[in-house]
C-alpha cells in the first residue's frame, strides 16, 4: 500500500518538474493524511525532495556548479495559499525589490492573499501571507498590483523623479496601459503617478 502511494506521490512530483513547492494537501486525493505525511517523510529522508518547514516541501532545482538552489518565494507563497491556488500579491519591501526600487531583500517577505493568514520561517527568511480586502486583491497577478503595493510601501513623500524614472524604464508600454486600466484600484496619489508614467 505505502509503496503504491509513494509511487503516485513521486509521479506527481516529477510531473510538476523541479522548483515545485508543495504541501501534503496537494496529494490528499491519493491517500489519507497519515499515509501522505509518511510518504513525503520518506522522500525527504532519501533526499528526493527537500523539507523547507513543517508541512512544506520542494522538489529543488539543481545547478550544475552551485548544487541545489534556494526555493522561489512566490512558489512558496502559492503553495501556502493552498491547492485551490488562491490569489497572492507581493507587497511591502518585497514588491519594491521586485521592481528594482529597492536593492534590499527584506527578512520578512509579505504576500497579500484572499486566503488565510499564515507565516512560515525558512532558514533566516520569514514568508507571510496576510489576508486583505477584495479591492487590494483585484489587481493580484498584474503589474499594476505590484506597482501599487511597492509605491504604498515607499510612501507618497519618498516617491520622487528617481523612482518614476526607474519605473518608466522598467515597465513596457503594455504594462503602462495596464496601470491606466487599473486606475480605479489605486489611491489618488498613486493614480497620478500612473498617469505620469504614461506620458
Amino acid at each position: 500500500m505505502s509503496q503504491s502511494i509513494d509511487s503516485k506521490v513521486l509521479s506527481r512530483i516529477y510531473g510538476k518538474k523541479r522548483g515545485w513547492v508543495f504541501t501534503p494537501i496537494h496529494f490528499f486525493d491519493l491517500g489519507n493524511r497519515t499515509a501522505i505525511d509518511q510518504s513525503l517523510g520518506r522522500l525527504a529522508k532519501f533526499g528526493t525532495i527537500r523539507r523547507l518547514a513543517r508541512g512544506l516541501y520542494d522538489y529543488p532545482e539543481k545547478h550544475t556548479t552551485l548544487g541545489y538552489l534556494p526555493p522561489n518565494y512566490e512558489r512558496i507563497a502559492q503553495a501556502l495559499a493552498g491547492r485551490d491556488s488562491l490569489k497572492i500579491q507581493p507587497s511591502g519591501a518585497y514588491a519594491a525589490n521586485l521592481l528594482g526600487l529597492s536593492e534590499q531583500v527584506p527578512a520578512k517577505i509579505v504576500f497579500l492573499t484572499d486566503g488565510f493568514n499564515r507565516t512560515v520561517q525558512i532558514n533566516k527568511q520569514q514568508i507571510v501571507l496576510k489576508r486583505t480586502t477584495p479591492k487590494n486583491m483585484a489587481t493580484a497577478g498584474r503589474v499594476s498590483g505590484l506597482v501599487i503595493q511597492a509605491l504604498r510601501h515607499l510612501g507618497q513623500d519618498q516617491v520622487g523623479d528617481n523612482i518614476i524614472d526607474i519605473l518608466k524604464k522598467r515597465l513596457s508600454d503594455a504594462d503602462k496601459r495596464q496601470l491606466i486600466n487599473d486606475l480605479r484600484y489605486a489611491p489618488v496619489w498613486i493614480g497620478n503617478i500612473f498617469r505620469q508614467l504614461q506620458e
